[in-house]
């Protein structure tokens, strides 16, 4: 027996399109059934719940858009909406295409673009435009047969893909016209090149869907939408031949129902207190929109080094300084310029790819709650110092770490520099520290001695070694400010750990500052390295420290 050599692998079968899965779907010997979706989340909900295909119905993207289901969406604001969702999805997408969005002409273009997009189908109604929802009203008018084959027409001479689906939707019955005109048109429309005939009632019975279905006699594939006659057995409609059953508008109905029920809760007791429990976790909403392949993308694409970094913020004080703005919410989270300033830190974080963020909370630990960081509590927080807040997200301290005041801004150069600094503990220093407050005595200073001075020669990947570190140096022994940001290699890490055990051992951590840690360290015999900035960074413990970020912002 032959066989190809390795160099020349056996070729596989093409996949198929979205349109030829829906056209199997149509052709199946079996009733296949598609369900409602009008976003991206929706549409993968019903593909991860298991069907074969989606309807994207009209009534559910106008609602989910805030209008009436008479064309007040644009065609174009329904064709975004269609591309995310399948975008998102891997199942065929007929869409509810009302009247064709116009004449024939539009039609044509709404066809193209939609193959474009990878949409498996539309489904056009008899109607005029603007459509107005089916529900609504008696004996709404009907379009002219011939024009309305027309458009069958225009509709399959312009599809990209030859599996494209044209279904044409009857109204005749829901309108009240009857029987005889709706078999009529299904006969015309059929002969004009549809897909397969949409019959669509509001009897709360299916007994005229059945008699179409039985003298139809299966010319050509049928789609029902029993919407209002949902008592009617299921297998009744397999029975008679209905090539798919759509679930029309449960989703949208379903998703109203609950965000109304929550939200009247939220606000009548103003608590999350038995909500958590009853709605998907945030964690399912990351799943649902595939973090987990955004971050395997960032290992493949983004530059090596910081994708694994992690940084830990201290952000457990009130900030006592700044009266009656922190009264219900920590410095924190105070607004600077339309965002929280701890906001403002963790983007200048995710800038430089650092994205894995823990922030140690404490005064008003409910008011800080922020997307995509994780909070670690330190409810001890008025009785101790900074020291036992960082051990509180001691297990983050693994690995690259960037640690950081939670109420400090900085230019986004000064985390880039931070990161490419050799050393296992570096600290960023601000040489310039006098021209940021002309006043010494203004606030307390983490200051720094190191055993090189900042000059105008000094390059940013000079050696700087820390001496000390403190509150109160002789003004000819100062060197710089530490500016409450720092960086810790995995060698590093480990030796902060060890040592904040240690502090614990001795009875020293309780009340220990992070100027304590470090000395500590030195003491030991640690090597610190500094990096000198000339300013670009701020602290805000007070008003006038508020109107200087907006300044620097």
């Amino acid at each position: 027996m032959s066989s190809l050599p390795p160099s020349e692998p056996l070729s596989k079968a093409p996949a198929l399109t979205k349109s030829a899965k829906l056209t199997a779907l149509l052709r199946s010997s079996d009733t296949e059934f598609l369900m409602e979706a009008h976003d991206g989340i929706s549409a993968k909900i019903v593909e991860e719940a298991g069907f074969k295909g989606i309807w994207a119905s009209g009534l559910a993207m106008s609602a989910a858009l805030g209008v009436r289901d008479s064309n007040e969406a644009s065609w174009t604001q329904v064709l975004e909406m269609l591309e995310f969702m399948s975008d998102a999805t891997r199942i065929p997408i007929l869409v509810d295409g009302d009247t064709g969005y116009g004449n024939f002409n539009n039609l044509r273009r709404a066809v193209r673009k939609l193959g474009q997009r990878g949409i498996a189908g539309i489904c056009i109604e008899d109607k005029l435009f603007p459509k107005t929802n089916s529900f609504i009203g008696e004996g709404q008018p009907l379009a002219g047969i011939d024009e309305f084959c027309g458009k069958i027409k225009a509709g399959k001479d312009s599809q990209l893909d030859d599996d494209f689906c044209v279904i044409a939707r009857i109204e005749a019955l829901i309108s009240g016209w009857g029987m005889e005109e709706a078999l009529k048109r299904a006969t015309a429309y059929h002969d004009a090149g549809a897909d397969g005939i949409l019959i669509h009632s509001k009897q709360h019975d299916g007994a005229e869907i059945l008699e179409f279905l039985k003298e139809w006699a299966n010319r050509s594939p049928v789609v029902i939408v029993p919407t209002t006659y949902y008592q009617t057995p299921t297998e009744d409609f397999t029975e008679a031949g209905a090539s798919i059953v759509i679930w029309a508008n449960h989703n949208i109905r379903a998703a109203t129902s609950a965000m109304r029920e929550i939200s009247r809760r939220i606000q009548r007791d103003q608590s999350l207190n038995g909500i958590e429990g009853s709605i998907a976790s945030v964690k399912d909403i990351f799943e649902l929109a595939e973090n987990d392949e955004l971050a395997e993308a960032e290992k493949l694409y983004l530059p090596a080094g910081h994708g694994e970094t992690k940084a830990i913020i201290l952000a457990a004080s009130r900030g006592s300084e700044l009266g009656e703005l922190t009264n219900d919410k920590p410095k924190c989270m105070i607004d600077v310029r339309g965002q929280p300033l701890l906001r403002r830190l963790a983007s200048t974080f995710n800038q430089a790819q650092v994205r894995n963020i823990s922030v140690v909370r404490g005064y008003k630990k409910s008011a800080v709650n922020l997307p995509g960081i994780d909070f670690r509590d330190n409810d001890e927080f008025e009785t101790t110092g900074e020291v036992i807040s960082l051990a509180h997200a001691q297990d983050q301290l693994t690995g690259d770490c960037i640690f950081s005041y939670g109420d400090i801004l900085f230019r986004h150069y000064v985390l880039d520099q931070l990161l490419e600094t050799k050393g296992d503990i570096v600290l960023v220093a601000d040489a310039l520290w006098p021209e940021r407050d002309p006043n010494p005595q203004s606030r307390v200073r983490d200051l720094v001695k190191c055993a090189e001075p900042f000059t105008t020669k000094y390059l940013d990947d000079d050696e700087v070694a820390l001496t000390a570190i403190g509150h109160d140096f002789a003004a000819e022994d100062i060197q710089g400010e530490w500016i409450g940001l720092a960086k810790f290699t995995e060698q590093g890490s480990e030796r902060v750990r060890a040592e904040i055990e240690a502090m614990k051992r001795d009875g020293l951590a309780e009340q220990a500052s992070m100027i304590d840690l470090f000395m500590r360290l030195l003491n030991a015999g640690e090597d610190i390295r500094v990096i000198y900035i000339p300013g670009h960074w701020l602290d805000i413990d007070n008003a006038d420290d508020l109107a200087d970020a907006h300044k620097f912002l």
